[in-house]
Order: structure tokens, then C-alpha cells, then sequence
């Protein structure tokens, strides 16, 4: 989707006009960068972060906000004519203590005795592979943002707070305690204000870490004082060199002081906080990054997915069955509004990365850059021809009952002479999820149903019709045909519609009930292009056994 060395973006006077004036999301929130340094002058380099919180396996929501923080990024880009040097850091949280054990982990009883510790420090659950249960999610998190090629740079809160990078920043936290405190305090319960602190210890003789109050402080000699929780003893350390890592606020707030974060979205359920470590980096010294909270994922339930529920799809399953470039439109769109992220969302967007692909190459340059695929290939969207849309393969699918891609390849070559696997790679890829979304999905849930009397009589009608036209009829001389035997019949007749002649048009209770009665399914793409494609004689074949109700046991 991305490349992974940044390209040169190909600076089109003719872009760059239109871009000044771009509706889409991405271009508005690279102008509140650029409005952030129009009167001082831009740093070296600008700043992108996204965070992930390791305590559960990646998930499409920590690729989206990768996804769209590159998206702005790219913008950004444009708007500056490419003259200002930008970096991205995935920011993980792996020294966040573990606090509970995802029940979607292996070997739970082991986790259980790690509960507190570090998440570099907690064994990994799953092989030898990694030192730690932080160090193996990091890694699934890097490979699969490789495996789309995202520019990043991949940032370890173990390393940065080890390394003494975040040291200074630290000291200065310990320097304005009292006014964290003044920010945090008021949105407290009063049970966690008399334990709240910004600075979470490191357990010397446990290696856990504490939520526990401060007894004392000294800005001078950069230490704090606690009460180890079990023997009472008074433990003082210092607040660098990895001895202590900050509550969740203060840590973000200390990362976007520490490292110059300039641009940083959330989701919506992460607003206060936004704010709270907003008013802590100010504090520090350094203004608050720009960012938008964008709105949650869905699963099936309108349940918000969760890292340690599993619910949701996966990174995986999603790639199970569709192209990367269709989870990249689905990120795209409509960042602000809640989205069900569940299988039957995967054939829509497939399509209509396409359809978007397509019209890419005719627009002007006001339109591609409202057109998704132009910030999801970096300007540079790919000319690819797909003839046949996934909804269709997925009936194509069910029509032919295709265990294999050689099937589907049999009617896709005679319906376009020429279209083959290797000319048309993008849609091989097609047919092969294709076959894997109807086995598991579409399969499991086809309910075929008798057709009543009027039902056999439109159908009986097709059948005659499909019998007049030549093998090679195309899909809209089909639907011509079958939409002159729906408006002969009363109940398919709508009046809301027109028909070409100015009577009746064509109700959907017509095509829902070809759909239920010849698939057993509730619907499915322009009937005529599915006719085109499966066939004429195939079809009638398919008539035929539902008029004599044998397709309830195909």
C-alpha cells in the first residue's frame, strides 16, 4: 500500500493547486500542522507518532491508525512540496505493567504469576522464540506493518526509558510534580486520589510495577520515595535510568515532550486523556501535538473490538480473505464515524477499491484527490483492470459450486476471451478468496426456498426468454430481457419506478426472490452481468432444478 523507502512525490503544478484547496480528511489535518509552524518556521523534522499498547495481539485498529497517520503524512507532504523531512514512530508501551491475562493466550496459569511485572519481563506465552510476551506481540506488530511497507520507525518504551533518553524529560516531570497533580487529581475517584502518583516504581526487590503514592520527592537529586506495598519499607530511587515508568497520561505526555511529537490521532474513547496529557505536556514546556480522535470499531454486536476479548477480526483473517488494498479504503473512509469491523463488510470494500481505481485515471486532479486510492498508494495509485467484481465471483462461486480456482477460470475466460490468471493477476487473487469468503461464510448460511405459483411463472418466464438470446448475449441485453418478463407480472410491478416506456418499473422483490429461489441468498450483483458471466445455458439449467425443487438438495 506504502513504500517502504519514502518516494519522491512528483510535484504537479496542477496537484499542488488543487491540493490547497482538498476537501479530504487527510489534507485538513496536515493543514493544522502547517498552520502550526506558519509563523515560527517548520523543525527539521516533523513528527508523526502512533502508540500501541502490547498487552494483547495487534489488531486492525492499531494498523488503522498507522494507515491513516500516513496518510496525513503524505499530505503534509504535498502541501510543503515535499521540503520538510517527516518520520513516523510507532510508539510501543511494553513497559506498561501486566495487568490481566487475555483470555484469547495460551498457557494462562503461567501468565497468571506475571501479573504486575513489566511486559518485556513476562514470559512469552506462545514459543521460545522472543524474550518476552512485549517482545513477541512488538515483533507481530513490525512484521505486519512491513508487510505493507509502511515507512515507521519502531520505538520500545523499555529501550527509550533503559537508555536514559527519556532521563531529562523525566526530571523535568519530577520538577513540575505538584501541577501534574493539579491536573490529574480533580478526575479522580477519592480512593485513587490518596494512592495516585505520575510515577510508577519499579520494584527493586520484585521487579513490579507499583501504583503506589509518592512519601517524598526531591527535585534536586532526581529521586522519589515510596512505601514498598508489602513490607512498608521506605524505598528511595531515581526517577531515571528505567527505575520508574509514568502513569498513563504523564507517559504520554512525556513522550510527546521528550521527543518532539508533533502529530499524534486517538480514538474516541481516549478524548479525555487526550486533553488531561495535552495540559501535562504544556506543563512540561512544549505544546500539545496536533491530532483528531477518530471513532471506534465495531464488532458484530456493535461490541468495541478489543485486544484482549479477540472480538473483531483479526490483521490475518481479514488477509484471509481479501487484498491488503481493501483494508487500506477501509481505514480511508469515514475515520469519524463507528464502523462494524466483521467478515460481511470484506466484499463491499474489495469492490469498491476497484470502482475507485478505475474512475482514478479519468478524474482531475480536484477529484483524485478526494479519491481514496490516491492517499492509500502515496499518490501513486496502481492501473489495474478487473473485470469481474468480487460480489459477482462469490455468486459465480455458489452458482457453480467451484471447489477450485480452474472452475472460476472456466467461466471468467469465456465470459472476457483473453482475461487470464497470468494477465490479471489481481483477479486471480479475487477468485481465490472468493472461493475461501463462500466456503466459510456464504455457504454455511444459504437457505434455498420453494418458489410459489407466481414465482414459477416469472421464472418459467426467464427460462424463455434466456432461450431466445445467443450464448454470448451481454449482461445488459439479459437484463433487458428478464425485466420485461418482471413488469409483465402484477406483483413484481412497482409504481414508484418507471420503466422506459413510462409504465410500471421493476419491483426488488423481483431479483431478491431469483436470488433466494437460484442461490439461497438474500442477494447479489446485477443479475444480467452474473448471467453474462455463468452462463446462458448454466442458468436455465439452475431454473430448471428450482422448478422442480431439486436445488434445496444440490
Amino acid at each position: 500500500m506504502n513504500t517502504t523507502a519514502l518516494t519522491q512525490i512528483d510535484l504537479d503544478e496542477d496537484m499542488i493547486a488543487a491540493a490547497a484547496e482538498a476537501k479530504a480528511w487527510p489534507f485538513e489535518e496536515a493543514r493544522k500542522i502547517v498552520k502550526r509552524y506558519e509563523k515560527s518556521g517548520y523543525p527539521e523534522t516533523v513528527l508523526f507518532e502512533t502508540g500501541y499498547g502490547p498487552s494483547g495481539l495487534p489488531h486492525i485498529g492499531t494498523f488503522g491508525e498507522v494507515a491513516r497517520t500516513s496518510m496525513v503524512r503524505h499530505a503534509f507532504r504535498v502541501l510543503t512540496r515535499d521540503t520538510v523531512k517527516t518520520k513516523i514512530l510507532c510508539f510501543s508501551d511494553d513497559m506498561d505493567g501486566f495487568r490481566k491475562v487475555p483470555a484469547n493466550l495460551p498457557n494462562q496459569e503461567m501468565l497468571t504469576q506475571y501479573l504486575g511485572m513489566p511486559l518485556t519481563r513476562v514470559p512469552d506465552p506462545f514459543s521460545n522464540e522472543y524474550p518476552s510476551f512485549g517482545a513477541a506481540n512488538n515483533a507481530r506488530l513490525r512484521a505486519f506493518l512491513d508487510r505493507f511497507g509502511f515507512d515507521y520507525k519502531f520505538v520500545s518504551s523499555t529501550d527509550v526509558y533503559t537508555s536514559g533518553r527519556f532521563d531529562a524529560a523525566l526530571l523535568r516531570m519530577l520538577e513540575v510534580y505538584d501541577e501534574v497533580m493539579k491536573i490529574i487529581l480533580p478526575t479522580l475517584g477519592e480512593e485513587r486520589r490518596e494512592t495516585y502518583a505520575p510515577f510508577l516504581p519499579i520494584c527493586q526487590r520484585t521487579g513490579k510495577v507499583l501504583q503506589v503514592p509518592m512519601v517524598s520527592r526531591n527535585a534536586d537529586t532526581g529521586t522519589v520515595t515510596y512505601a514498598d506495598p508489602e513490607t512498608g519499607e521506605h524505598v528511595e530511587t531515581p526517577v531515571t535510568g528505567g527505575r520508574v515508568k509514568c502513569q498513563w497520561k504523564a507517559d504520554w505526555a512525556l513522550r510527546w515532550f521528550a521527543l518532539g511529537v508533533d502529530y499524534e490521532m486517538a480514538g474516541k474513547d481516549l478524548i479525555d486523556s487526550v486533553n488531561l496529557s495535552s495540559k501535562i505536556c504544556r506543563a512540561l514546556g512544549k505544546p500539545a501535538p496536533e491530532g483528531f480522535n477518530y471513532e471506534l470499531f465495531l464488532d458484530e454486536n456493535g461490541q468495541k473490538i478489543s485486544k484482549s476479548k479477540g472480538n473483531g477480526l483479526t490483521i490475518d483473517e481479514w488477509l484471509t480473505y481479501a487484498s491488503e488494498e481493501s483494508l487500506g479504503l477501509y481505514m480511508f473512509q469515514k475515520p469519524k464515524t463507528a464502523k462494524k469491523l466483521y467478515f460481511d463488510v470484506i466484499p463491499k470494500a474489495v469492490d469498491e477499491y476497484f470502482t475507485f481505481l478505475a474512475a482514478y485515471r479519468k478524474q482531475d486532479w480536484k477529484n483524485r484527490l478526494g479519491n481514496p486510492v490516491w492517499h492509500m498508494h502515496d499518490g501513486n495509485p496502481p492501473d489495474i483492470d478487473n473485470p469481474v467484481p468480487f460480489a459477482m465471483l462469490l455468486n459465480l462461486v455458489s452458482a457453480s459450486n467451484a471447489e477450485n480456482s480452474d472452475v472460476l477460470w472456466g467461466f471468467i475466460s469465456r465470459y472476457a476471451p483473453g482475461v487470464t490468471a497470468q494477465s490479471h493477476p489481481k483477479l486471480d487473487e479475487l477468485v481465490g478468496y472468493a472461493i475461501r469468503y463462500f466456503n466459510d461464510f456464504v455457504k454455511p448460511t444459504k437457505v434455498f426456498r420453494a418458489p410459489d405459483e407466481v414465482e414459477c411463472e416469472a421464472l418459467a418466464g426467464i427460462d424463455g426468454k434466456l432461450a431466445g438470446l445467443p450464448e454470448d448475449a451481454d449482461g445488459g441485453t439479459i437484463q433487458d430481457s428478464i425485466l420485461d418478463v418482471a413488469r409483465a407480472i402484477e406483483r413484481y410491478q412497482d409504481p414508484k419506478r418507471k420503466s422506459p416506456d413510462g409504465g410500471p418499473g421493476v419491483s426488488v422483490v423481483f431479483f431478491q426472490m431469483i436470488y433466494q429461489v437460484l442461490l439461497g441468498q438474500e442477494r447479489g450483483p446485477r443479475f444480467g452481468s452474473f448471467v453474462a458471466l455463468y452462463g446462458i445455458g448454466e442458468t436455465r439449467a439452475l431454473i430448471a432444478k428450482a422448478l422442480a425443487g431439486d436445488l434445496s438438495e444440490s
